[in-house]
């Protein structure tokens, strides 16, 4: 096994090409490490950007005060054959995805990221972590007093991998059998098909990917001829395709090599879906979202603003917790429409009793968003120059108001005229938040003059390889 210097070299690489590949797959992103190389030896913590911080007490209660962590699953493995890898239980630790195992080489290891709230699922994070764990005991089980950077490499670029795994995964749950689709060749062709143009505009449209053997059960409108059936590889050609089932429920559906036909109805349960929306698709499995894809690679985004802290004012406002929850759904569908339609438009969400006087349109009677049409005519009137009025009262009292202020620190001139107004005209006015939404930028969640939404820099992590911890000691050291 490699000395002591050595396996902080491994830990540091293949933790380094963990984040740094996380980080292009769901944006700024942290990693961090809890490890025993023996059964008897103490735990040991790598976080160089501080992950783990505000979760000392549950690790004191799981890894100090007890010692079931090392007797809660079975022994390592005796045999340090490659594969040898005994999954450990999940922790399920609030805003972290973990993943953790036993091995030959190294007796426990726990490995952390952060869960974004607009991750489409956290499974191909999961298998990332879970292939990061692999590695390092692989890694561990080297004779050699040298280790090289290339499972940091391998971790860097392993998106693909990430997905593909998660989805054989859960195909092999599901269906209890390898499915012959060829997941590799299914996830190459969804990319070159995202970046391929068809005069000009980008794909939409569904293709959906069955068993073979499930496709005698396709309701399908119409299907190509065996000997005439166009490859799935010629990109081209299945973006002409798609032109047929844009904008309808109407899907290609292909074995994973061809195209078959075209069905609009009900498909079999086990299928992989390639959801086309012009720059940017979704994965999904079984209709649910497994990721995203864009510029020729996945990534685990929604794609769809993060109003996590529109949720938070809204919980604490003095205002019913139904209708709280009613305006947050009211919130959310305006931003998103906005964001599908690629539209700039700014919402001021009013929360005294009585709605206050902006200069603006008003109309009568307000609408109230609760009812759906009204909800769509709302998201229609966003996109005339000036700010949606909308009260505690779940009412549009006014659209096209003007928004404005005296001058304030903080602003912005990159930031455009919405993004100003609103920190001017939110500073005089604390009951207020302003949600700004650009056509080519983050959606700006601003209230007091401060943009709440804007995002810190992560503390960049260190260039120098810093020694693990004991547990003990990291935790003392944080208080």
């Amino acid at each position: 096994m490699p000395t002591t210097p050595t396996r902080n070299m491994c830990i540091f690489h293949a933790l380094d090409g963990l984040r740094n590949g996380l980080c292009h797959f769901s944006g700024p992103s942290r990693a961090a490490l809890l490890f025993a190389v023996g059964p008897d030896d103490p735990i040991h913590v790598y976080d160089p950007q501080n992950l783990l911080r505000g979760h000392e007490p549950k690790f004191e209660e799981l890894y100090l005060a007890s010692d079931n962590w090392r007797t809660a699953s079975s022994q390592a493995p005796k045999s340090s054959l490659l594969g040898m890898f005994d999954p450990a239980a999940n922790l399920q630790l609030t805003g972290l995805i973990s993943f953790g195992g036993r091995s030959a080489s190294i007796f426990y290891q726990m490995w952390f990221t952060e869960q974004h709230p607009d991750m489409c699922a956290i499974g191909p994070t999961e298998r990332w972590l879970e292939h990061a764990a692999w590695l390092l005991a692989q890694d561990f089980t080297s004779r050699m007093d040298a280790c090289s950077e290339i499972s940091g490499y391998v971790l860097r670029g392993y998106a693909t991998h990430a997905v593909r795994d998660y989805l054989l995964d859960e195909m092999n749950r599901t269906m209890g059998w390898d499915s012959s689709i060829r997941i590799y060749e299914v996830l190459d062709s969804v990319l070159e098909i995202s970046r391929t143009r068809e005069e000009g505009a980008w794909p939409r449209g569904a293709l959906t990917f069955a068993e073979p053997l499930a496709l005698a059960n396709v309701p399908f409108i119409t299907r190509f001829p065996e000997p005439e059936r166009p490859v799935l590889q010629n990109a081209k050609h299945v973006c002409k395709l798609l032109q047929a089932v844009e904008g309808s429920a109407r899907k290609l559906v292909s074995d994973g090599r061809y195209l078959v036909g075209i069905a609009d109805r009900e498909l079999p349960r086990y299928r992989i879906t390639a959801d086309f929306q012009g720059g940017h698709g979704f994965l999904r499995f079984e209709g649910t979202p497994v990721c995203s894809f864009a510029d020729g690679s996945f990534h685990s985004t929604t794609h769809h603003a993060n109003l996590v802290q529109v949720e938070e004012i809204l919980i604490d406002a003095e205002i019913d917790p139904a209708d709280g929850a009613d305006l947050f759904q009211i919130i959310s569908h305006l931003v998103h429409r906005a964001e599908e339609e690629k539209y700039g438009c700014t919402l001021v969400i009013d929360l005294h009793p009585t709605p206050i006087d902006i200069p603006g349109q008003n109309i009568s009677p307000c609408l109230d968003l609760r009812q759906e049409v009204l909800l769509n005519l709302a998201g229609a009137l966003a996109k005339v120059d000036g700010a949606l009025h909308i009260g505690a009262d779940l009412h549009l009292h006014r659209f096209a108001c003007l928004l404005d202020g005296r001058t304030i620190p903080g602003e912005d001139r990159s930031r455009g005229a919405r993004f100003n107004s609103a920190l001017r005209f939110t500073a005089e006015r604390p009951n207020l938040i302003v949600v700004v939404v650009s056509a080519d930028r983050p959606v700006s969640i601003i209230q007091s003059g401060v943009e709440l939404s804007a995002q810190c820099d992560l503390r960049p992590a260190p260039d120098g390889i810093a020694p693990p911890q004991p547990l003990h000691d990291w935790i003392r050291s944080g208080n």
